[in-house]
């Protein structure tokens, strides 16, 4: 909350577009010929930093102190391990994806939307969890999954998680939903107030809801969509269009549009709606019955890093309790580490952000990268990759 409130007074506009997770509007799938990654090594032995590391991050994970004095985990980083650290800060996840191409930087952090299209490009490589001390103890349910690992092979080291949940104004919407089709099949009640998030991986939020509404899809993963099944999300967020009042990207712009009540229900993070409680707005938000998308970040290495050891003693160190806690409440998102509970300034932070609950993380459908080869596991039919989902994007919002 603290982040999001000094982000929303600085004077720099290109920080006021950042959005926590935010996918771009371009980019390309992740289709290997094979199906498999290119064969590249993982570390195999952890040694001395080289001075420096040179890291892509979202804005908010690489905190030195000047967006706020009291929010730094760098400079003792820097002061520990010899290793000076370089970041640029990354808008959308396309933009993440091009500058790692460009082979300056040691590493990234990704969120399941641009992670598969780092690994079939072989942009990133394979991470040696061994030389993670701290790896042992993120929860068990970040680990090993399809954003980032690929035929039992872990690229990454997860870092903090957040469910993309249906908020809604307690004041406009009443009985209280607890299903999504107050702005699918039941929109046109709250025509031009109900808001979406701006970006083709919502089109899983429409596959997800056909999971539950339409069985005879066949729908088993909302990023798995063969032909029929991907129209058939297509046409329904077509439907949701006339009834949208704004698509978002910037979370600021979505609290407000909460607060002013030009939004009465739709997607929205949970510090969206904390910030907005804050103000005395009167909003609520839940994790719907057919459940939800959202996000589990990722710290992934690139395949020719520079500086693969720094690279490493900051996985490590970003992981570690302490300061997997200062960027997780900084960041509004519960964090990878069970530990980092201990150490957050809020001792309510995990438990506002369900940083334990497995059940709860069950219920996500954690942001993927669609790829031609259907995550599912279906062999015998080709799915719409990442491309096909941006393309029918841009005709879905007309």
């Amino acid at each position: 909350m603290r982040r999001a409130r000094i982000i929303t007074g600085l004077a720099t506009a290109g920080l006021l577009a950042l959005s926590a997770c935010s996918s771009g509007s371009s980019g390309g799938g992740a289709n290997p010929a094979d199906g498999k990654p290119p064969k590249i090594d993982k570390l195999a032995s952890l040694g001395a930093g080289e001075g420096q590391v040179n890291i892509v991050s979202w804005a908010g994970y690489v905190e030195n102190g000047t967006n706020d004095p009291k929010v730094n985990w760098v400079t003792d980083f820097e002061k520990q391990t010899g290793c000076k650290v370089n970041s640029k800060v990354a808008g959308t996840s396309d933009e993440m994806v091009t500058l790692m191409k460009s082979g300056e930087y040691d590493l990234v952090s990704a969120s399941g939307d641009a992670s598969l299209r780092m690994i079939y490009g072989g942009v990133v490589a394979p991470v040696n969890t061994d030389l993670v001390p701290n790896y042992s103890d993120v929860r068990d349910f970040l680990k090993m999954k399809s954003w980032n690992s690929v035929d039992n092979v872990s690229y990454g080291i997860p870092h903090g998680w957040g469910a993309n949940l249906l908020a809604y104004r307690t004041d406009k919407v009443s009985p209280a939903p607890t299903s999504w089709s107050v702005v699918f099949d039941n929109a046109a009640a709250n025509a031009k107030h109900i808001t979406a998030y701006d970006s083709p991986i919502y089109i899983a939020d429409a596959a997800m809801y056909l999971m539950a509404h339409k069985p005879e899809l066949g729908i088993k993963n909302p990023y798995a969509l063969d032909d029929k099944q991907f129209n058939a999300a297509v046409d329904l967020l077509k439907a949701q269009n006339k009834n949208v009042g704004e698509y978002w990207s910037d979370y600021t712009k979505a609290v407000q549009a909460l607060k002013s009540g030009n939004t009465v229900a739709g997607t929205a993070w949970q510090v969206i709606v904390n910030l907005a409680e804050a103000d005395q707005a009167p909003v609520a938000a839940v994790l719907p019955s057919e459940g939800a998308t959202g996000w589990s970040d990722t710290w992934m290495v690139a395949a020719k890093a520079k500086h693969p050891n720094c690279a490493y003693k900051w996985m490590d160190w970003i992981i570690s309790p302490q300061t997997n806690a200062q960027a997780a409440e900084w960041f509004g998102e519960a964090p990878a580490n069970p530990k980092a509970c201990e150490f957050t300034s809020d001792k309510g932070h995990c438990d506002k952000y369900h940083a334990a609950d497995a059940a709860y993380a069950s219920k996500i459908w954690y942001w993927t990268t669609p790829t031609t080869r259907c995550l599912d596991g279906r062999t015998n039919v080709t799915c719409k990759d990442y491309a096909a989902w941006t393309q029918a994007w841009t005709g879905i919002k007309g």
